[in-house]
């Protein structure tokens, strides 16, 4: 018998993504994998040995490193039906994703991203809040994340609706003309209002294949201002601004300064965590409260804000109490 025919099921037109900060220093065939969710390793490196995959016009080694503003060419894709990832976002999910939506115009969104969702599939992952996003509005096809979010950070995400938007956005992070200001509460008390931490940061692995960061002088620059909002008891309020976007930048270095955000189970103080899963605090406290960004030839910035979820917005009411 013939091998049945293959179908195409997604990926049907060539794609360009930008490469952010975040990806900056991924291996292409590792990124690959992240972004083709369901598409055989094989086939993944088959693409790249034929030259379909294209960085900046060029063709390039699987062990290839991303560099900022990288223009990424992520060929057609024909998929077997076999091959197609058998999960889908659920319709409640995408509901909420929908109500989730803080501003919306012909070029970009913002979402407050809920804790626990990642921002792509990978990783055993069937699909994240973009994968969410394209199954909501199979029309448009040229949908991106601007920057992305850890899965257990919830907050403000921008996401690209055109190709054209979402090289303007990349360039006004690349200039560091993006502000992100993040709030998340601290295990233990900080005698100053502000304290600033440069402290550089560098990726290792552990045993097991987990990824984690330290802080390591052989390490990328980083650099975070935070700000007491609020003191309670023996936890602090902050407020954190990225000056650099590193891998876990937040959480890394509150933990260098011994006091790690609440309820991390990587870097965090277990103890405190148990603690307060009794006062109902189950996910990390990191939440990416404020962007804010001039479009070009505009006069004023845009600033867009997203509320705190009930459940952290109900652990400070507690710890008021």
């Amino acid at each position: 018998m013939a091998p049945m025919a293959e179908q195409t099921t997604n990926h049907s037109i060539p794609r360009f993504v930008e490469a952010t900060e975040a990806e900056q220093g991924q291996r292409l065939d590792n990124f690959l994998i992240a972004r083709l969710k369901g598409v055989p390793r094989s086939r993944i490196y088959r693409i790249l040995r034929k030259g379909e995959v294209r960085v900046n016009k060029g063709r390039v080694s699987p062990s290839y490193r991303i560099e900022i503003g990288d223009s990424i060419r992520i060929p057609p894709i024909r998929m077997s039906e076999e091959d197609a990832p058998a999960t889908k976002p659920a319709a409640g999910l995408l509901e909420r994703l929908e109500r989730s939506i803080l501003f919306e115009d012909e070029r970009f969104l913002v979402v407050n991203k809920p804790a626990g969702l990642a921002v792509h599939g990978g990783s055993g992952l069937d699909y994240g809040l973009i994968e969410a996003f394209r199954a909501m509005r199979p029309e448009q096809r040229e949908l991106e994340l601007v920057h992305r979010l850890d899965r257990d950070t919830s907050g403000c995400l921008l996401v690209a609706k055109k190709r054209s938007a979402l090289r303007i956005l990349h360039g006004l992070m690349r200039e560091g003309a993006v502000t992100k200001r993040y709030l998340a509460l601290l295990a233990g008390k900080w005698p100053r209002d502000k304290v600033n931490v440069d402290a550089p940061l560098r990726k290792n692995t552990l045993q097991g294949g987990e990824r984690v960061v330290r802080v390591d002088p052989t390490g990328k620059e980083a650099l975070t201002r935070f700000g007491v909002v609020e003191r309670l008891g023996g936890y602090t309020l902050v407020d954190a601004l990225l000056v650099t976007g590193r891998t876990h930048q937040i959480r890394v270095h509150s933990t260098h300064l011994g006091t790690p955000i609440c309820g991390d189970a990587k870097y965090g103080n277990e103890g405190v965590n148990a603690e307060l899963r009794k006062k109902g605090l189950n996910r990390l406290f990191l939440h990416a409260a404020e962007l804010r960004f001039r479009w070009p030839d505009e006069k004023a910035d845009r600033v867009f804000t997203a509320p705190l979820d009930e459940s952290l917005d109900a652990l400070l009411r507690r710890l008021r109490g």
